[in-house]
């Protein structure tokens, strides 16, 4: 080791996951038992620590792959939280990460190995250290995305009425959407593919599924939209 490097302490670095899910009326995180110390059994965010041979991108990944099973899923780094006393258990740094999953892709066995549990935004416990901190940046984080990219989609089924979108924008945002403006709105980037087919569990008439067009959003990403 270099010489100047031992004058240092050496620091662990944990990764720390804000996983959103949406159930159709909802925005949903999905929550943990802490299965040891400090602070076992509390409620927590998802997590783990980074190892010696591996980047933090690749650590956050193969976590979110061991916790929720789920495999190219949208992940997107938040921020780095460092204050000294942030862990009792020792000197750690943690790299935030959110990730957005579909609820009904988590399977109820991975939920119970890792009690976990999916809360609604009005509903989250106390949590251990700084991670109410960390969730409520990545749900600000996640109200800045949306209103310019369409990650949210990543939220929905593949195939999704649009009351379902204008109720996943609502969810996020915490407020009522006028319907006729989002839907001339959405429609007006010509992003979504309507299918001939129905919805017809909710009404009686049905109302037509559609699919986000990655292609098309692609060349529309170069020149910049504004979704909300």
């Amino acid at each position: 080791m270099i010489a100047e490097y031992k004058l240092h302490h050496p620091l662990l670095l944990a990764i720390d996951c804000i996983i959103f899910g949406f159930d159709g009326e909802q925005l949903k995180a999905l929550l943990i038992k802490r299965g040891f110390a400090p602070e076992k059994g509390k409620w927590s965010l998802m997590g783990g620590f980074v190892k010696k041979d591996e980047s933090v991108d690749a650590a956050a990944g193969r976590i979110l792959d061991q916790l929720t099973g789920l495999h190219d899923i949208y992940m997107e780094q938040l921020h780095c939280f460092g204050e000294v006393d942030r862990d009792p258990g020792g000197r750690v740094i943690s790299m935030a990460y959110y990730a957005l999953i579909k609820i009904d892709d988590y399977g109820t066995e991975l939920m119970e190995e890792h009690q976990a549990q999916w809360f609604g935004m009005a509903e989250i416990p106390e949590l251990v250290f700084d991670h109410k901190k960390m969730m409520e940046m990545a749900r600000e984080r996640l109200r800045q995305k949306v209103a310019n990219y369409p990650i949210g989609f990543a939220l929905l089924p593949h195939k999704f009425t649009l009351p379902q979108l204008q109720a996943l924008y609502e969810a996020i945002y915490e407020t009522e959407l006028d319907k006729r403006n989002f839907t001339r709105k959405i429609l007006s980037f010509e992003i979504l593919q309507k299918l001939n087919e129905k919805e017809k569990e909710t009404s009686r008439k049905g109302a037509f599924l559609y699919v986000f067009d990655k292609k098309k959003y692609k060349k529309l990403e170069k020149d910049g939209f504004k979704i909300i």
